[in-house]
């Protein structure tokens, strides 16, 4: 299988007045407690290592006395207008716990951990820098997919709910090993996963950048796979980037689909994922195309970039219409009315 490498640095580009616009009129963009740049105030820092006594790569901060008086009392309050929609009652039995922060990546991320002093029962959320493909991503993800996310934005800082779930590299590494059955309802999502993200063209989907759901069922267990990381919604230059198949970190659970799959089997399941998306987009119509008349005159990436993915796309689809697009957001506008008028061309699973 190829891999895959994205840009040595993804370069951010600003939340632009139209779409803060698009964020108020549906209540994404709220006045915050805090900034992104608040919580780089801490004076010191810890490795935060897993339960193995492994580094994972984040860092717990500490503030001094006065800071965190002034902050933790804001990071309940956020997480009460992340939950709650502002409802303060919640935060008498709210306290912060922990505050990690990640220097890997793009984002930067802050990650708080809530903890209700009621039932010691905990979540978390992510403090980031706010970044517009990261925003046109998250809400693709809520207008498409089959997941619900929530986040606030509030100028350069964007807030981001936990997604739970084991982390896909882990899944991996130890969830395979399963009956059959489970094997099938595996490859079946992976499969579903890789057509979503195809669709509206999430790329960098790396094991680390997805998590899988797990629920028990009647018989075996059903799963999800959820997107965690946005930062590459629309960026990179080639088709190839923005299917989870193509990544070598994906290998066992692609070797899983070869082993259990049918073509005929991945056709359908394609089909059933693809009529699913245009469910949801119908539904969505009148806010989907708000979004769009937003995101097809912003810029989120480089003519270079853009001149490759529409190449590909036009070969790909084998129609030329997308060599008249200007820009990503046209381009997926392109996509998604070819899924809608059912002349998308699937993916194939394969090990090329």
């Amino acid at each position: 299988m190829q891999g895959n490498k994205p840009s040595k640095k993804k370069v951010p580009f600003a939340v632009n007045k139209e779409l803060n616009i698009y964020l108020q009129a549906y209540n994404r963009n709220i006045d915050l407690p805090l900034q992104y740049e608040d919580m780089l105030r801490f004076t010191t820092s810890i490795p935060l290592l897993d339960v193995e006594e492994n580094d994972t790569f984040w860092q717990t901060v500490f503030y001094n006395e006065s800071d965190t008086q002034e902050l933790y009392p804001a990071m309940t309050r956020i997480y009460a207008l992340l939950k709650t929609d502002g409802d303060t009652r919640v935060m008498e039995h709210l306290t912060v716990d922990r505050i990690d922060y990640c220097t890997f990546g793009n984002s930067k991320p802050f990650r708080v951990r809530i903890i209700n002093r009621l039932n010691d029962n905990y979540d978390h959320f992510y403090v980031k820098r706010a970044d517009a493909s990261r925003v046109y991503g998250l809400e693709l993800e809520y207008l498409l997919s089959p997941n619900s996310i929530r986040y606030l934005v509030d100028g350069e800082t964007l807030i981001e709910e936990h997604v739970a779930g084991i982390p896909g590299d882990d899944f991996m590494k130890n969830n395979l090993e399963d009956s059959n059955f489970n094997k099938i309802r595996i490859a079946k999502e992976f499969i579903k996963f890789n057509e979503r993200c195809f669709v509206r063209l999430l790329g960098d989907m790396r094991s680390y950048n997805f998590v899988v759901d797990i629920t028990p069922d009647i018989e075996g267990s059903q799963f999800r796979i959820r997107a965690i990381d946005f930062d590459q919604q629309s960026y990179e230059g080639w088709k190839s980037f923005y299917m989870p198949q193509y990544f070598k970190e994906n290998n066992p659970i692609v070797f899983l689909g070869i082993e259990h799959m049918n073509p005929a089997t991945v056709t359908q399941y394609q089909m059933e994922e693809r009529s699913l998306i245009a469910v949801r987009a119908k539904a969505e119509r009148t806010r989907l195309n708000d979004l769009f008349e937003v995101m097809v005159m912003d810029q989120i990436s480089f003519p270079k970039k853009v001149e490759g993915l529409k190449n590909d796309l036009s070969q790909h689809h084998k129609n030329p219409i997308f060599m008249k697009c200007k820009n990503m957001g046209e381009i997926i506008l392109t996509n998604i009315q070819l899924l809608l008028k059912k002349e998308f061309k699937q993916s194939i699973l394969n090990l090329e």
